[in-house]
């Protein structure tokens, strides 16, 4: 008796879907019809933008690349645009900072080419309601070699210091390093 009401309750329910399938279909498309013709009703009125566009981050780095080449000189213009982060002189020439967009700046020995600590610093795009808690990479570079070079003793002084290799692969770094050498060359030799 049991098997035979389980029985019908499948059968009543499998028909059930079968007869109201197609109705269901039509009506979620009829529903997400209407949708995309409010969407674009209330778009041409000027009511409602799209929250995305999706070059404007791409000509938010191609701005901060042009402001980053009018502020650095040539040759630091050059070293990023071929090797993706600048290099600044410390305080002397005892050591020096590797920056990197996104990452701390790290500092280094240049002569041996002992990694000394990575320096965590923060420049987040306070704009809103376009602006993201990412500046753009150029952006960033630029922050941090303003920072570096305006007030090095300050920047260090404030940031987060950890040891190598926290946030930057130390093994990258070195490659990096020889990168730069065998780039500094070849700008020796083409100046």
């Amino acid at each position: 008796m049991l098997l035979g009401l389980a029985s019908a309750a499948i059968v009543v329910t499998v028909l059930m879907c079968v007869l109201s399938g197609p109705q269901l279909i039509a009506a979620l498309s009829r529903e997400r019809a209407r949708a995309a013709r409010l969407l674009l009703a209330r778009g041409r009125e000027g009511r409602r933008e799209l929250d995305y566009d999706p070059g404007r981050e791409r000509r938010a780095e191609l701005r901060a690349g042009a402001l980053l080449r009018s502020c650095v000189n040539e040759e630091e213009w050059a070293m990023y645009r071929d090797l993706g982060f600048l290099r600044v002189w410390g305080d002397g020439s005892r050591y020096a900072y590797l920056i990197y967009p996104h990452k701390p700046i790290l500092a280094y020995r240049p002569h041996s080419g002992t990694l000394l600590s990575e320096y965590c610093v923060a420049f987040p795009d306070h704009s809103r309601p376009y602006g993201s808690a990412r500046l753009p990479d150029s952006d960033d570079v630029l922050a941090k070699w303003l920072a570096l070079t305006a007030d090095e003793h300050r920047v260090i002084a404030d940031a987060n210091m950890h040891l190598p290799g926290r946030q930057v692969d130390p093994e990258r770094v070195r490659r990096d390093l020889l990168r730069l050498a065998r780039w500094e060359s070849e700008w020796v030799r083409a100046a």
